[in-house]
């Protein structure tokens, strides 16, 4: 059954201090949510909750870092008891590691798996848990009984095809899709919606931010301008994501690409696969 009704609706949102979580932070509180605002830099999941207040009912920011199970544990638990189970939980948090496999260390692994991959499972399980729990009256969750929820996780269009300049990306992202998929069928019986959002290039920090592991220092430049020329060309906004999102969640939406890209890839993945694994034989700017 899908949430179609955001008003008094407490929304969880991971990586809420900018980019797509910030974006989707805002557009459910303007529709009535209370936002969690979750993020690893608390100043800025604190700006979120101030932007959140100006737009609707706001809510309350946390540091936490989604990689931390321990951590998470700790949020997860301080969020039923100080608020309640959450209605919808956007398991936004990421991370970017460019560059090719043989030149990407475990240390660059352990970091982009533990945020991008255990950060969506940590988030959904903790949270997942306390709704099922709601949904089915186990003892001490009063509120809401019988009541689902929603939790999206934003994946990537990379997770449809993969691509020689971002194994490690493309790897956690197609993982965040398989996971939303499976997650989808077991929690249908307990009127929980899983969506994955899986986006193209959108105007965020990420690049910015992103780890370039490449040993050549003048190929990773190239790498990283070119990423950044990408991102500035396609000038897509963090708020139609978000508009996405809160679509997804009201008409219970499995999958959704978003953007030019992020339906091309898609469609490709299904019709002609071999065409996208021709793709991603493209060399970079790298050469």
């Amino acid at each position: 059954m899908p949430l179609a009704h955001f008003d008094g609706a407490l929304a969880v949102v991971t990586g809420a201090g900018s980019g797509i979580g910030r974006a989707t932070a805002l557009a459910l509180a303007g529709r009535g949510a209370t936002v969690i605002a979750a993020d690893i830099d608390l100043p800025s999941a604190e700006h979120t909750i101030t932007l959140a207040k100006s737009v609707g009912s706001g809510g309350t920011a946390y540091q936490v870092d989604v990689s931390d199970a321990g951590a998470m544990e700790i949020f997860a638990a301080e969020v039923e008891e100080t608020h309640r189970a959450p209605d919808i939980v956007v398991n936004n948090a990421g991370i970017a590691v460019a560059g090719p496999f043989l030149e990407t260390g475990l240390d660059d692994w352990d970091r982009i798996l533990g945020v991008n991959l255990y950060g969506v499972i940590h988030g959904s399980r903790l949270f997942g848990k306390q709704m099922h729990d709601r949904v089915h009256g186990l003892p001490n969750k009063p509120d809401k009984p019988n009541f689902g929820g929603h939790i999206v996780n934003v994946a990537s269009a990379a997770a449809f095809a993969p691509w020689r300049a971002m194994p490690a990306y493309c790897t956690t992202k197609a993982a965040v899709l398989m996971l939303s998929e499976c997650l989808r069928a077991e929690l249908a019986g307990s009127r929980i919606g899983v969506t994955a959002v899986c986006p193209g290039f959108v105007s965020t920090d990420l690049v910015d931010n992103g780890t370039y592991a490449v040993a050549d220092e003048s190929a990773r430049t190239r790498l990283q301008q070119s990423a950044k020329k990408a991102i500035k060309l396609r000038n897509y906004p963090p708020e139609k994501v978000a508009e996405r999102i809160v679509q997804a969640i009201i008409k219970n939406k499995a999958v959704v690409p978003v953007n030019f890209e992020g339906h091309l890839l898609h469609t490709l993945s299904r019709v002609s696969p071999s065409a996208v694994r021709l793709m991603a034989r493209i060399p970079t700017s790298r050469g």
